[in-house]
């Protein structure tokens, strides 16, 4: 007897992506033998594979917000041959719904959306204060209309090669206790705690012997230059910039082998949260209520404000208050608690 396959348009974030592996264990506890595959972005590859629920990344051709029907009916019809099962759509958007529907998959799962009737089969009506997380909306989706949420979710795990890992780390320069900061972050300017904050923490932790990574993508390699700058010259000696200097699958690799992360609320954040490393998370316009780091050791550092969270890419009022007054020894003590408890 063939093996239920499933089919998931992936969403197009980093954060989203890891936090979606709630649904592949979910299915995966449901049904052992199920097929998963997950048509995403390209850069999506090096998370997915680390994800032993998935059989394949499909790589979706498409960029953001690019509609291209026929490409997406080419692609449908490629895929029709695939023998799916069931397709579970994650985003909202109506042209994410096209490509199964194109692939004559039987059963289309999502949430309504952008009134998707007719492209969707299997339509749900959402429920915000039922599901007000972002897994719960993702897990609801792979369960029956009205079933229960299992209790509890399974967080995300990414899978990693230790020994391989290693030797990353060890190529890179890195030995010892090291801390990783990810001061990027791609929602905006909203998100970020201060350079100078930043640099306070790593000058921290430098001056106790620790090595300092800076890592995101090669957006942040200013905002992580200017946090190097900030530091003497013989501690920023031991502070390396990889922003934009890896891949996504070493940024992975690396995080795995570190003894700690600081990280703004970051697709970075929900990585390091699912390599299970001692983690302190900042939050400024945004709230941990929708889309929280899911692991174990996690202190989330916040400040109330009369103006937050707002949800904004860039401070409304200028003066970005929930995050600069936001003082870097909250997080330094945080960390020492959470490295203290590891060890």
């Amino acid at each position: 007897m063939a093996h239920r396959r499933i089919l998931i348009i992936g969403p197009s974030w980093v954060g989203d992506m890891v936090m979606a592996q709630t649904l592949f264990k979910v299915l995966r506890q449901r049904d052992a033998e199920c097929e998963i595959d997950v048509l995403a972005p390209e850069w999506s590859k090096p998370l997915l594979t680390r994800m032993p629920e998935v059989r394949r990344g499909l790589t979706m051709p498409l960029g953001y917000g690019q509609l291209q029907l026929g490409t997406r009916r080419r692609l449908g019809k490629d895929l029709a041959s695939q023998g799916y099962d069931q397709a579970i759509v994650l985003p909202n958007s109506l042209k994410s719904a096209l490509i199964p529907f194109f692939a004559s998959i039987p059963q289309r799962t999502g949430w309504r959306g952008e009134m998707r009737y007719g492209l969707l089969n299997d339509v749900r009506v959402l429920d915000k204060q039922k599901y007000p997380l972002m897994i719960e909306r993702f897990v609801a989706l792979g369960l029956a209309k009205g079933e229960l949420l299992p209790d509890p979710i399974p967080r995300p795990a990414l899978a990693v090669n230790h020994k391989a890992a290693q030797k990353l780390f060890a190529e890179k320069g890195l030995e010892g206790p090291t801390l990783a900061l990810c001061p990027g972050a791609e929602f905006g300017p909203a998100k970020r705690w201060p350079d100078k904050h930043y640099a306070r923490v790593a000058g921290h932790y430098l001056d106790q012997g620790w090595q300092v990574v800076l890592m995101g993508s090669g957006k942040d390699s200013e905002v992580a230059e200017r946090i190097r700058s900030a530091l003497p010259p013989t501690a920023s000696a031991r502070c390396h910039n990889f922003c934009g200097k890896t891949s996504l699958g070493q940024a992975i690799d690396i995080l795995s082998q570190v003894t700690a992360v600081v990280s703004n609320d970051s697709g970075l954040m929900h990585i390091a949260a699912a390599l299970g490393r001692p983690l302190v998370v900042v939050y400024g316009s945004t709230s941990p209520g929708f889309t929280p780091p899911l692991a174990e050791r996690v202190a989330i550092e916040q400040i109330p404000v009369d103006c937050g969270p707002c949800f904004k890419r860039e401070c409304p009022l200028g003066h970005m208050k929930c995050l600069v007054d936001l003082e870097p020894e909250r997080v330094i003590r945080s960390l020492a608690t959470l490295t203290d408890a590891e060890q």
